[in-house]
Formats: structure tokens, C-alpha cells, sequence
């Protein structure tokens, strides 16, 4: 709108004046635009508002990003902590896996040989025949193993607890560092979309976005200098309106007239209560074709500053959703730095934690160790116990061969005896036939005695060796052998 006389360069006069009714009319709807000064206001109180919430994302940001600062710090210091004890908790699971597997061979070894000893009969003719079957380890005490294995189960469940009370402990270390970053994330994945369009490599993992609101707020002060030019424009227009009614003789008394009985029209009557100053022909001509020429832009000024103040709203509203928006992001990050206050609080029961299980898996990997080497010693004893009664099959037969060697010798022994007995018998009768005669019975009183007899047989007391199948004692042999073989590889 240009609604300025002196601005308008020279322009032919119009053929016809414009009637009072129109110029009636322009005054109306001049002074009705005028309205749009409470939206010129309501445009200055949101760019004030604006400035307030400028200021409050200023200080809220501000205050997340040290919270965020801080909290980032003291997370690499907790993960430091925690990649600590899960270090202890993989080592500790890996050596009690171990010490596991170790401890199950080293008991399946020792089954293996009990269930052998268990397996093998004493053979009965070792045994008096009153005695009801009996197996080799009928004659040793089983509850040793049965200690030993308890104690050994004693301690790995004491070791599993203590390894369970870690495990524990980690997890819930771990889910709270998790939850700590988690509100972190959540807090940034929620940020209104100006935040969203900067990129994590731009702001950090935990770095604060710059805040949208300036841009905003100097688009407002365009539109709000706008939005003042055109009401500006509206005053000039109006008061050309005014000038032309009160240069027209009777334009006052008319304009006050024809608006009164309008329901909703303006009220005149301090408009025109003035009398004008007297204008020239040529300048009452320019201002009325200027007027002409306002007239038709006042409708679209108006639209024009009612656009304006309803994208003001829009900015506004906008503007009000980031702030609640950081609000909502300051108390997810004011709740992850309590959450970290309550965890940092914590850490050095995680690092206690962490030691009392080294502490007790040393204590109980060395008690089972020392029970390991019981049960070592123990299935050293059941595989002697198995070699020794192979053994003593083996002295078992090699005494039945000695026997039988010592009969055929004492049966040798008897029928040389016999021999010599009777050459000896002969020899005696031959002598008292040649001499007998001639010498007195009284000379020597055992010279008509037989000849002295020996006898061989085993003395009494003494046992028979147990007669062992030869096939039960090859076997036994072939036992040893392969014992002795396995012992040298």
C-alpha cells in the first residue's frame, strides 16, 4: 500500500469522483483493519514469550550438556570397573571349568577302578567253604571315597556360589550401565526434529544439539517488522480515508449516518468531529486515486499480517514442544546422572565383590586340589589292589609248580630210600650168614636190627597251596604282563 500523497507522482485527474457512499465505505472497512493491531500485539507478546523460552532452552540445555559431560566420564569409569570384574567372572568360569573337568576325569578314573575291584571275585578256593561268594572290595572300607567325595563336592558348590554371587552382581552391574546409556539414547532418539537433523559424528556420542530456537526467533522479528510496516500502512490508508470524507461537504454527518445502523460498524464520531484543512483541486484528485488504489490492498494487507501471526503461533507452538521436549530430555538425563550417583555409590562393592570371589575360589580350588590328590592316591591304591591280587594268583601258581616240584623231589627221595634200604636189608643178612655164627648176640645189641627207615611227607600244620585253574592263573599272568608293559610306554 503507498496511502501517501507526496509519494505519488502526477497523475491525470479522474473523470468522476468517487461517491460518498464509497468513500463512506472505504472509511468502514479502513477502520475495521485497524484491528489487526491486536495481532501486531499478539505477535510482539510471542516474540517476548519466545525470548523467555530462549533463555530457558539456553539453561536447559546448558545444564544437559554438564550433566551429560559428566555422566559420559563417569561411564568410562564404570566401564572400566565392570570390564574388570567380567574379567574375573570369564578367567574364574574358565579355571573352575578346569578344575571341573579335571575333578570328572579324575572321578570317572577312579569309578572305572572301583567298578573293576566291585567286578572281580575272590576265587572261592582262597577262601573257607562256609564263606558266601565275595568280591575284592568286600575286604576294604569304601568310605573314604565317599568322604573325600563329599568334601570335594562341599567346595565346588561353595566355588559355584561364590561364582553365582559374581554373576549376579556383573549382571546387575551391567544392566544399570545399560540403563544409564539407555536413558541417554532415549533421551537424544526423542529430540524434536531440529536436533534430529544434526548428525551423531557432528554432536558426540552425549553431546548437546545446538538449540533452533534463533532461527526461529529472527523469523519472528521479520514477520513482527512486517506485520508493523502493514499496520503502519493501514494507519496512513485510514487516515487518507478520514481526510477524504471530511474534504467532502457533508462527508462527516454522512459517514456518522450511514454507520450507525450497522450492528458491528465503527463509531465515527472522533474521526470527523474536526473540520479538515482546505486542500487544492489537483491534491483532492491525487489523494483520492491514491485512495482508490489503497482501498483494493487493504483486504489482502489484513490476510497478510493475520498469516503472519498465525505462522507466528505455529513457530510458537513449536518452539513451546522443544522446550517441553528438553524439559522431558533434562529429566531422563537427570534420572540416568541419580541412577549413575546410586551406581558410582555402589563400584566399590562390585571391586569387593570381585576380590571375595578370588579370595574363595583360591581358598576352594586349593581344598580341591588337595582332595584331587586324595582321589588320586585312592585310585593309585584300587589299581595296586587289582595289580596284587593279579599278583597273588600269579604266586599262586608259581607255589603250585614249587609244590608239585618238592613232591616229585620228596617222591625221588623215597624210592632212593627204598632202595638203599633194602641193599643195606641184604647186605645185613648177608653178613650175619657169613658171621652170624660165630659171634655172641651180646657183643653189640642192635646187630640183628634192620636197617634205619626215613620218611618223606609234608609236616604238619602247614597248608596246601589252594588249587587255582591254571586258566584263571594264565589270565592273571597275562594281567601283570600288560600291567607292567603299559607301566614301561
Amino acid at each position: 500500500m503507498v496511502s501517501s500523497t507526496s509519494s505519488t507522482p502526477p497523475r491525470p485527474a479522474s473523470p468522476a469522483a468517487p461517491s460518498l457512499e464509497t468513500l463512506v465505505s472505504h472509511l468502514v472497512a479502513s477502520k475495521r483493519s485497524l484491528s489487526s493491531v491486536e495481532q501486531v500485539w499478539r505477535g510482539h507478546e510471542i516474540i517476548e514469550t519466545t525470548r523467555l523460552h530462549l533463555e530457558t532452552s539456553v539453561t536447559t540445555n546448558a545444564r544437559s550438556s554438564f550433566l551429560r559431560s559428566g555422566i559420559a566420564a563417569q561411564l568410562q569409569t564404570l566401564r572400566h570397573v565392570h570390564a574388570h570384574n567380567k574379567l574375573v567372572e570369564v578367567e574364574g568360569a574358565q579355571e573352575y571349568g578346569e578344575v571341573m573337568r579335571t575333578l570328572d576325569e579324575a572321578d570317572r578314573r577312579l569309578k572305572d577302578t572301583m567298578d573293576a575291584v566291585r567286578s572281580t571275585m575272590v576265587e572261592s578256593r582262597l577262601r573257607p567253604a562256609s564263606d558266601q561268594p565275595k568280591s575284592l572290595m568286600d575286604f576294604v572300607d569304601e568310605g573314604s571315597v565317599d568322604k573325600v567325595l563329599s568334601t570335594i563336592r562341599q567346595s565346588a558348590n561353595a566355588a559355584q556360589t561364590a561364582y553365582q554371587e559374581l554373576l549376579e552382581t556383573n549382571l546387575g552391574f551391567s544392566n544399570d550401565i545399560r540403563r544409564i546409556e539407555d536413558l541417554l539414547a532415549r533421551s537424544k532418539a526423542e529430540s524434536p526434529e531440529p536436533l534430529a537433523l544434526q548428525s551423531r559424528e557432528q554432536l558426540g556420542e552425549y553431546a548437546t544439539p545446538a538449540s533452533p530456537i534463533p532461527d526461529i526467533l529472527q523469523d519472528m522479528e521479520g514477520r513482527s517488522r512486517d506485520m508493523a510496516e502493514n499496520l503502519e500502512s493501514l494507519v496512513r490508508h485510514f487516515d487518507l480515508c478520514l481526510m477524504a470524507i471530511k474534504q467532502t461537504e457533508g462527508g462527516g454527518d454522512a459517514a456518522i449516518k450511514l454507520t450507525a445502523g450497522l450492528p458491528d460498524g465503527p463509531r465515527l464520531e472522533e474521526d470527523v468531529a474536526n473540520a479538515p484543512e482546505p486542500i487544492g483541486y489537483q491534491e483532492r484528485q491525487e489523494m483520492l486515486g491514491v485512495l482508490a488504489n489503497d482501498a483494493d490492498q487493504v483486504e489482502e494487507v489484513v490476510m497478510e499480517i493475520r498469516d503472519n501471526v498465525n505462522a507466528m503461533e505455529a513457530q510458537l507452538d513449536a518452539v513451546t514442544a522443544y522446550i517441553a521436549q528438553l524439559d522431558h530430555e533434562y529429566a531422563k538425563v537427570t534420572t540416568a546422572f541419580r541412577l549413575l550417583e546410586k551406581v558410582g555409590s555402589q563400584s566399590h562393592a562390585f571391586v569387593a565383590q570381585s576380590r571375595l570371589f578370588v579370595t574363595r575360589w583360591d581358598e576352594e580350588k586349593s581344598k580341591i586340589t588337595e582332595r584331587m590328590e586324595e582321589l588320586s592316591s585312592l585310585e593309585d591304591f584300587y589299581v595296586g589292589y587289582l595289580r596284587a591280587y593279579d599278583n597273588l594268583l600269579v604266586e599262586i601258581g608259581r607255589r603250585q609248580f614249587m609244590e608239585q616240584q618238592m613232591e616229585k623231589a620228596a617222591q625221588d627221595v623215597t624210592r632212593k630210600l627204598d632202595t638203599l634200604y633194602e641193599e643195606d636189608s641184604a647186605r645185613r643178612e648177608s653178613f650175619k650168614h657169613d658171621f652170624g655164627d660165630f659171634l655172641p648176640m651180646d657183643i653189640w645189641p642192635g646187630l640183628t636190627d634192620p636197617p634205619m627207615q626215613f620218611e618223606t611227607r609234608p609236616i604238619d600244620g602247614v597248608e596246601r597251596v589252594p588249587d587255582i585253574s591254571k586258566s584263571v592263573i594264565q589270565r592273571a599272568i597275562r594281567r601283570v604282563q600288560g600291567s607292567r608293559r603299559q607301566s614301561m610306554t
